[in-house]
């Protein structure tokens, strides 16, 4: 591993560090890791510190005991996803690993909501890191109060009091043991090749783009709610107290259907280019949708997580429209039309996979 890889926020973060699929293939086995140490940490520490959370966002977390990892989401009014975190209590402090791009807006709401709770609010990208892996490796785990900092994500089933709209024998997390460790920033330049193997972060997307998982930075824009992205499955809690966003999401879960939905494209064509973030879905002349993520993968060959319309037609081939191409693409149902029913949907054969 390059030391220039993992040095400070924002800089020198490895996209990609050799042979992407070699580096999908390391990371899916858990002998690779990935450096996140441009992503945000914040914390709160305080004797009200989860109870004032669990007030204040999806998830139920006012009972997080130490070790244990939640995600959960800050809504506005309108029930729109606003930040997307992770966090880990360790008994003393609750951990909060976010997007670079959330943390210094959400630091401030967040001071601006204390009021006379007893919550101390820091800023600790400078003091430790970020390092996603699927693994178990042997890294210098920070643990100031004794517990080790790791997330571990919940994305392999759903959570107490979650609602999973993806039809469940249908979802691929299996096998998706991805978590990520909080690191002294001051051990990152010790971690050095070929005992820790680094993938580059464009490996970590085409893993995760394959199990269906939203990331904020990428499928969420200004009128993304949860049930859109199917993530009512780990992030909120259908049945804990009132909190900012909770009337729109209980009408649309109850009474309503979500006006996008979340799908995953196989594109055509083993060497085709990549979309990008933001290009059209189109159906027929009429563009249903965009693009959130797209990737290479080593078995699946290039695929794309896409936001379309509800109504799109589940069974028709759409097209996505990049750099001047039409690139025909299958889609696999990730949330269905009819969101929250039982009906099931076939999987469909998809365009130009390859093996490798």
């Amino acid at each position: 591993m390059s030391s220039e890889s993992l040095t400070t926020p924002g800089a020198g973060v490895a996209v990609l560090s050799g042979n992407p699929f070699s580096e999908q293939r390391a990371l899916a086995a858990g002998s690779a890791i990935v450096d996140l140490s441009h992503r945000s940490v914040l914390t709160i520490s305080g004797p009200d510190r989860l109870s004032w959370i669990d007030s204040l966002t999806s998830q139920s977390i006012a009972r997080l005991t130490p070790g244990e990892s939640s995600e959960t989401l800050l809504l506005d009014g309108k029930g729109r996803i606003e930040y997307a975190v992770r966090l880990i209590d360790d008994g003393v402090v609750l951990w909060l690993l976010l997007e670079r791009e959330e943390a210094g807006e959400l630091l401030g709401w967040l001071s601006s909501m204390r009021f006379m709770l007893r919550v101390e609010l820091a800023d600790r990208s400078a003091d430790f890191a970020t390092v996603g892996t699927l693994g178990r490796p042997m890294l210098p785990v920070a643990a100031p109060h004794g517990v080790p900092l790791v997330w571990r994500d919940p994305w392999m089933s759903v959570t107490r009091g979650g609602h999973q709209y993806a039809v469940a024998e249908r979802h691929p997390a299996t096998g998706w043991t991805y978590s990520e460790l909080l690191l002294p920033r001051t051990e990152l330049a010790g971690l050095v090749a070929p005992a820790i193997p680094l993938a580059g972060l464009l490996a970590l997307e085409a893993l995760r783009i394959a199990v269906w998982r939203p990331r904020f930075a990428t499928e969420v824009d200004e009128k993304t709610i949860p049930h859109e992205l199917d993530w009512l499955r780990t992030a909120v809690h259908l049945s804990k107290g009132c909190y900012r966003g909770q009337e729109t999401v209980a009408k649309v879960h109850n009474l309503g259907h979500p006006p996008r939905r979340l799908v995953m494209l196989y594109l055509d064509g083993s060497d085709v280019v990549l979309p990008l973030r933001g290009d059209d879905v189109v159906l027929g002349e009429k563009t249903v949708g965009h693009v959130t993520s797209a990737a290479h993968h080593y078995e699946l060959g290039p695929v794309a997580l896409a936001v379309i319309k509800r109504g799109t037609d589940p069974t028709a081939e759409l097209l996505v429209r990049t750099g001047g191409l039409d690139v025909p693409a299958t889609q696999d149902v990730i949330v269905p039309p009819d969101a929250g029913s039982s009906a099931a949907i076939p999987r469909l054969p998809r365009l130009g996979a390859v093996r490798r």
